[in-house]
């Protein structure tokens, strides 16, 4: 319980795939709970008896949703906040160190220190813009696998193949429609789509496929992200022998994202355009070239994310 009626109670939880860690100041108790629905609730129900001034969670556009859920059917008051801005404050506390716990302290921290406004949204949007994302995607392998039909099967089944490919157009720009009119809706996810925006060669579908891919953006090293996303080069040796350095594993939907926002960037991105032509012009081939900028332009989408910060040409 509360045990001070006059002091706040700030609730930090520190978000991944597996798990939420959660952080109660100023009593500085601490635990920890499966980050699905069954342990979203358990942790929610638990903070009720704390009676918090907030809950504080970061935005990660579909890691917070399990609790924010849970959190909204128990009249929780829920902070769903910037990233960026709990990593800054970190910095300006003097935090250097990274643990899943000192992550949680600080969301805590920052929360008392600023006394951010509570969150107003309706998880069932989040969820359905998540669900939206799903189901655009769905949507391309559907429409890139008609394309393929296409140019194998005779004449005299390209009609109905072309209907197909008219229809799963037109259901995407409906699903488009429907996801700009939600996440205008919703500040944090219309704050990430913006930022991630404000780089040449990145526009809404690649946006949004990071924010429900990658959902990690922001919240590792420059080394990791790049590994998640499979644009990382894996040594290959043994011995005496030094193989090639290749990208491998890694998630898929978000590699083709990238790969499509490159063929873009290297032409209308001055810093990303000017490293192309140098590792071309060096001999690398121009997959490998194109490779090394996907992994150039995600790091700085991570530092953005991360700091929460729109792209300036002199800092990227």
């Amino acid at each position: 319980m509360n045990p001070n009626n006059h002091t706040e109670v700030n609730i930090g939880i520190d978000t991944s795939q597996s798990q939420l860690d959660i952080y109660i100041r100023p009593t500085g108790e601490y635990f920890s709970v499966e980050n699905n629905p069954k342990g979203a609730k358990e942790a929610a129900s638990r903070l009720r008896s704390y009676q918090p001034t907030r809950v504080l969670i970061e935005a990660t556009g579909r890691l917070e949703m399990h609790f924010v859920c849970a959190a909204h059917k128990a009249r929780l008051p829920v902070v769903v906040c910037n990233a960026g801005q709990v990593r800054q404050f970190a910095r300006a506390s003097g935090r250097l160190a990274k643990t899943d716990k000192l992550d949680a302290q600080d969301i805590a921290h920052f929360g008392e220190a600023l006394h951010p406004a509570l969150t107003e949204l309706q998880p069932e949007r989040l969820r359905q813009i998540s669900d939206l994302i799903t189901v655009r995607r769905q949507c391309l392998d559907i429409s890139t696998m008609q394309k393929n039909r296409l140019l194998r099967m005779p004449r005299s089944v390209q009609k109905p193949i072309q209907r197909i490919l008219n229809a799963v157009r037109k259901e995407i720009e409906r699903i488009d429609r429907q996801l700009d009119k939600l996440v205008e809706a919703i500040p944090q996810w219309r704050n990430q789509r913006d930022l991630l925006m404000s780089v040449k060669g990145v526009g809404k579908v690649v946006a949004y496929t990071l924010m429900s891919e990658l959902p990690e953006l922001g919240q590792l090293n420059r080394k990791e992200i790049a590994a998640l996303a499979g644009v990382a080069p894996m040594n290959r040796d043994s011995g005496s022998y030094r193989g090639k350095r290749r990208v491998s594993g890694g998630r898929g939907k978000v590699r083709t994202a990238l790969y499509v926002s490159m063929l873009s960037a290297i032409q209308y991105n001055p810093k990303i355009k000017s490293m192309y032509e140098r590792l071309v012009a060096a001999g690398k081939p121009k997959k490998v070239a194109i490779v090394a900028c996907m992994r150039k332009q995600l790091v700085i989408l991570n530092t953005m994310m991360r700091n929460g910060t729109y792209w300036d040409e002199k800092l990227a």
